[in-house]
């Protein structure tokens, strides 16, 4: 006869699985504990943090476990902490409702640039083989008086451990929770999930908000002036001192440099998300008053300019319009259905401006244009730019960046930004071929900027409180066709003033002399 199969107590998978999480998954937080509290100077607080954190976790495991939820609620935590604990030591982001809202707003092909060997063999170790040894494990589950009378037991057990760790370094504790709050934001996955539990609260929330109509009373008074065409470009995560213009060291915008530009060197972005950035710029509120739910219940500068009358057309060869085109719609420019410009594996951003010609030759109404670009969306930097634009090279040609030096990180950037003037140049041509019937203009801003390595940081999508300039400053251009009316010599002379994206809102309806009781003249960049 085969022996028998040994059976665990509960207790055995939840020890297991703290002690796993703890030593292999929470890497970024006491990265962060040992910088704010060197250990050499600090053992017995860090020994005590690492005990409490353990503990923390045997006590959710302990609560969450039951007969049948204890195996699914293990390996979810198991696989959730090897995911989040792979970006945020690969990239150094961390996991909080902004990120989580822009990763349910990534669509595949974005995803994609993000995994590779190294994402799935941390998966695979970290994750997978401690999920299948839990799965594999026969546990003793008993009566369901004795699992209560024992998950009683252990409960009061850990809270005392907890207490007589914590009480005699209350000090230690006071300190930790009142001067170092962003330290709890990297503990693995628990900060993660209660982010997830916070956005989606809120989301349910809104889910019946009636929408908030704005610039109800919008309209347009002049009428013997020349029609006005505006084309918009919303770059994608393009940081400020990589702009040419802005005296970057590399020639990254020569061709914008030729034309009669009004280039603004400080502009700070709503957010460090495309997520947030892109609905927030077109929102009526600025970025201390504004959330997303908030956002898309609300009527947008979008919205005021088609009541107001001018024709609102949105190209898109990012993921989507993150909602603010929801109510008037936009075309994806993500493949070759609609982007005749398809080359090298991607759909380029210059194929948003194929037809425009027709479309403008149809319509004899104001009309704005918005572009939004991929601009360089990272990490996969080599990829958004054809061969043709690749001016600084050794370049980094793959998604690992933290595999790159810092040179070919930066030389894949900049030549992204190389691809973006040609873009810009191009949409100024069109803008120029039709000045004839109409006052023309372009306004280009970035949605969020960028970190290239700087500090270990990669990418986008810090909390704003904690964000480097790198990923808040944000290029922003302006040009104009001859006769479009405004005096560009005091707008240069502005053009170093200190804006924001909050600006956006009452500068779009600006451009188009709309009047409304929503527009405020001190945020309007162009006639202030």
């Amino acid at each position: 006869m085969l022996a028998q199969e040994r059976k665990y107590a509960s207790i055995v998978p939840i020890l297991f699985v703290s002690f796993w999480i703890v030593a292999f998954d929470n890497f970024s937080f006491f990265k962060q504990l040992l910088k704010a509290y060197p250990f050499e100077a600090h053992t017995l607080f860090v020994l005590s943090a690492v005990a409490v954190l353990f503990l923390v976790f045997v006590l959710v495991f302990v609560l969450l476990g039951w007969r049948y939820t204890l195996k699914p609620v293990l390996i979810l935590f198991l696989i959730l902490a090897s995911v989040e604990n792979y970006f945020m030591t690969t990239y150094h982001v961390l996991i909080d409702e902004t990120m989580i809202e822009n990763a349910l707003q990534t669509d595949l092909s974005e995803a994609s640039d993000l995994m590779n060997w190294r994402f799935f063999a941390h998966l695979l170790g970290l994750g997978v083989l401690p999920s299948w040894l839990v799965f594999r494990m026969r546990i003793d589950y008993g009566s369901f008086r004795r699992r209560v009378v024992e998950k009683l037991k252990t409960v009061a057990a850990v809270v005392m451990l907890i207490v007589a760790f914590m009480y005699p370094l209350s000090d230690y504790y006071a300190s930790f929770f009142r001067e170092h709050r962003v330290i709890r934001f990297y503990t693995n996955p628990l900060h993660g999930i209660a982010s997830l539990e916070r956005y989606l609260r809120l989301r349910y929330r809104h889910r019946n908000v009636t929408l908030q109509r704005v610039g109800t009373d919008a309209h347009i008074e002049t009428k013997d002036r020349k029609r006005r065409i505006v084309i918009m470009v919303v770059g994608e995560a393009v940081r400020a001192d990589h702009f040419g213009l802005n005296g970057y060291a590399k020639e990254t915008t020569p061709l914008l440099a030729r034309e009669d530009i009004i280039n603004f060197t400080d502009i700070s972005s709503c957010g460090t998300t495309t997520a947030v950035s892109v609905p927030c710029m077109f929102s009526v509120y600025d970025r201390g008053s504004y959330d997303t739910f908030k956002g898309l219940h609300t009527e947008n500068a979008l919205d005021v300019l088609h009541r107001a009358g001018v024709e609102v057309l949105w190209r898109d060869n990012n993921s989507n319009s993150k909602g603010v085109t929801e109510r008037l719609g936009y075309v994806s420019y993500k493949t070759p259905e609609h982007n005749s410009v398809c080359i090298e594996g991607e759909c380029r951003d210059e194929g948003m401006l194929v037809g425009l010609e027709e479309i403008v030759k149809k319509s004899d109404k104001d009309m704005i244009v918005i572009l939004h670009q991929m601009g360089n969306h990272g990490p996969a930097y080599y990829k958004r730019y054809p061969k043709a634009f690749e001016r600084f090279s050794p370049v980094c040609r793959t998604n690992q960046l933290e595999s790159c030096t810092k040179e070919e990180i930066s030389n894949a950037y900049d030549n992204a930004i190389v691809y973006t003037d040609y873009f810009l140049s191009k949409a100024i041509a069109f803008l120029k071929s039709v000045s004839d019937n109409a006052d023309t203009a372009l306004l280009y801003i970035s949605d969020h900027g960028e970190s290239l390595g700087e500090n270990g940081l990669y990418l986008h999508g810090m909390p704003y409180f904690m964000a480097p300039e790198a990923q808040t400053h944000v290029p922003m251009v302006l040009w104009f066709s001859k006769g479009f009316p405004v005096d560009r010599e005091k707008l240069k002379a502005r053009a170093n003033n200190s804006y924001s994206q909050d600006n956006i809102f009452s500068t779009l309806l600006g451009l188009f002399d709309v009047k409304t009781k929503a527009y405020d003249p001190s945020k309007d960049i162009i006639k202030p």
